[in-house]
């Protein structure tokens, strides 16, 4: 009977030991896809720095970098995907869930920053190398890509504060109206996840900062003209 009992044990043992060698292989690849990211951050963070005149070909510049640095990010989202087993993505998700939700942001702000548009859930996983799906296996999961928009949200309510500083006046019209956008969008859904219904909550802030500096815009007149005769006539 001691020896049956040892024997069972001894199994637990070995499936304890096969998931900490998994855990501890998720860990590793997970630092790698951390540490992209913070370089990413750290570059895209230079778009509140620039002045009107070297702008668009300096933020361009700095996209084209994060983009580059993506790729490291692919292919170890790839490695990632090959160590989880198939069908335990949940058992073991909250490893890598804030980096996903911080680079679902970053390639968010990237896209916004190139094409002034939002970026869809399949491009982002694209993106990061993953499925789109839940069903195809290792996947962007949604709660992540709607987390990574609300800090969208907030990091271009900064943008337009800065870029008012800057002297660029026609960035915080361009960001309040996608903005309200983004705010209408996630109106439509029924949140009950609290951690992303309490960060959605935050977005009427981003709203609120925006359409502040606008209406400081108007008041002071540097709000640019619509009209394209006024602005002809302006210049």
């Amino acid at each position: 009977m001691a020896a049956k009992i040892a024997e069972i044990f001894d199994s637990f043992q070995n499936y304890l030991s096969d998931e900490e060698e998994i855990r501890e292989e998720i860990r590793g690849i997970v630092r790698e896809i951390e540490k992209s990211s913070r370089e990413i951050l750290m570059i895209l963070q230079n778009i509140h720095n620039e002045n009107e005149t070297e702008e668009n070909i300096i933020v361009s510049q700095y996209c084209a970098k994060s983009r580059d640095l993506l790729e490291d990010v692919r292919k170890n989202y790839e490695k990632l995907a090959s160590v989880v087993p198939k069908d335990q993505y949940y058992r073991y998700n909250d490893q890598w869930r804030f980096v996903t939700q911080k680079l679902c942001f970053l390639v968010s702000l990237i896209v916004y920053l190139e094409i002034r548009t939002l970026v869809s859930k399949e491009v982002v996983a694209q993106v990061l190398g993953v499925k789109n799906n839940r069903e195809e296996g290792f996947h962007l999961d949604l709660e992540d890509y709607l987390m990574g928009l609300l800090q969208l949200a907030a990091e271009l309510s900064r943008f337009a504060v800065n870029s008012v500083t800057n002297g660029y006046y026609d960035r915080p019209i361009e960001i309040a109206r996608f903005i309200n956008e983004l705010n209408a969008g996630f109106r439509l859904l029924n949140l009950k996840n609290d951690s992303l219904r309490k960060r959605f909550d935050g977005l009427k802030y981003s709203v609120k900062k925006v359409e502040e500096v606008v209406y400081d815009l108007s008041i002071r007149g540097l709000k640019p003209s619509t009209n394209p005769e006024n602005s002809k006539e302006t210049d």
